[in-house]
C-alpha cells in the first residue's frame, strides 16, 4: 500500500476526529483525494500523504537538517526515557493519542513500540513541513499533519491523551480536544538540561546560560491546580560523530552569543545530561 493510501485509510477509519479550520465544522466526507466539511470546505492530501491544516505559511525556523540531526540522536535513545516516562503514566489500554510538535515523529514512534499491546490512535502533528515529511517517513500506524496549536483541526473530546515534549502550549485548545476523563503530558527542560552543552555555547555571564522553567511551571499549575511534577534525570552518552548532530538539533545554538564550536570543543563533548519536568495533568 502506497503511503497516500494508507493515510487516507487512517483518515477514513478515524474521521470523527477531524473538523475544519475554516468554520470548524467536522468533516463528513473523503472523496478521493480529499476531506470535505458538512459546508464544502476542502482539504487535499500532499503527495506525502499528509494533510495541511494551516490556513496560511507557517511561521517557524524548525528546517529539514535540525530535523535531521534530532532523529539522529533521539534515534539513538537520547529521549527514550522520557518516552518510557510517559509510557507508564498513560492508562493501559487502547487510547487516542496526539503529539503536540511532534518534530519529525521518532518520541511517538518509540512510544508506539512501548505500548504496541494497546492498539492506540496515534496522532501527530507539527507547525513545520519539513518535520511532518520527515515523521511520515516511520514506518507506523499513524497520522501526521501541519497544524497550529492555537487552532487545532480536531473536534470537541476526540483525544485521551495529549502529549507535548518541548512545545509551546494552549491550554485551552487542549482542554477542548481532550475526553473529559482525558490526561495531559507536558515535558519542560529543568536547568540542568544539555548543562554542558550550554556551558560550551556561552560565556558563564550570558543570558542564555542559565533556564529557569518556573513560570512554566505556575503557569501549568494555575490551570490544573492538582497537577503532578516527575522528574526524569539521566546522563546520555553521545554516540560518535553525533556531536555536530546534537548541536543542530536543539535551539541552544541560535541565542545571539553562541559560540562557534571547533571540531576540538566537539569532540570533549563526550555526554550530556538530560534532565526533564514531566507536568501530568487529568482534565478534570
Amino acid at each position: 500500500m502506497k503511503k497516500i493510501e494508507k493515510q487516507q485509510r487512517f483518515v477514513s477509519q478515524h474521521l470523527e476526529l477531524f473538523r475544519c479550520p475554516v468554520c470548524h465544522e467536522p468533516f463528513t466526507a473523503l472523496q478521493g483525494n480529499s476531506i470535505i466539511c458538512s459546508r464544502g470546505h476542502q482539504i487535499d492530501f500532499n503527495k506525502h500523504g499528509y494533510l495541511h491544516f494551516l490556513n496560511g505559511a507557517a511561521d517557524t525556523e524548525y528546517g529539514r537538517e535540525m530535523f535531521l540531526a534530532r532523529r539522529q540522536l533521539l534515534s539513538a535513545g537520547l529521549f527514550l526515557p522520557i518516552v518510557q516516562a510517559i509510557a507508564k503514566i498513560l492508562p493501559k489500554r487502547p487510547l487516542k493519542v496526539l503529539d503536540v510538535g511532534t518534530g519529525e515523529g521518532t518520541p511517538l514512534y518509540q512510544l508506539a513500540k512501548i505500548r504496541s499491546d494497546q492498539n492506540d490512535c496515534l496522532m501527530g502533528f507539527d507547525i513545520s513541513k519539513a518535520g511532518v515529511t520527515l515523521a511520515t517517513q516511520l514506518a507506523m500506524d499513524a497520522f501526521f499533519c501541519v497544524a497550529d496549536l492555537r487552532q487545532l483541526p480536531f473536534n470537541d473530546h476526540s483525544f485521551d491523551a495529549v502529549i507535548e515534549l518541548f512545545s509551546p502550549s494552549d491550554y485551552a485548545e487542549f482542554n477542548r480536544v481532550l475526553t473529559p476523563s482525558g490526561i495531559l503530558v507536558k515535558v519542560i527542560p529543568n536547568a540542568d538540561y544539555l548543562g554542558e552543552l550550554r556551558q560550551l555555547l556561552y560565556d558563564q555571564d550570558d543570558q542564555h546560560a542559565s533556564y529557569d522553567n518556573s513560570r512554566v511551571k505556575e503557569l501549568f499549575a494555575k490551570h490544573y491546580p492538582n497537577c503532578q511534577i516527575q522528574r526524569v534525570r539521566y546522563r546520555f552518552d553521545i554516540p560518535t560523530g553525533l556531536q555536530a548532530a546534537l548541536v543542530e538539533m536543539t535551539p541552544l545554538h541560535w541565542g545571539r552569543g553562541a559560540k562557534q564550536l571547533s571540531p576540538a570543543e566537539l569532540d570533549k563533548l563526550q555526554a550530556v545530561t538530560v534532565d526533564v519536568s514531566l507536568l501530568i495533568a487529568n482534565k478534570f
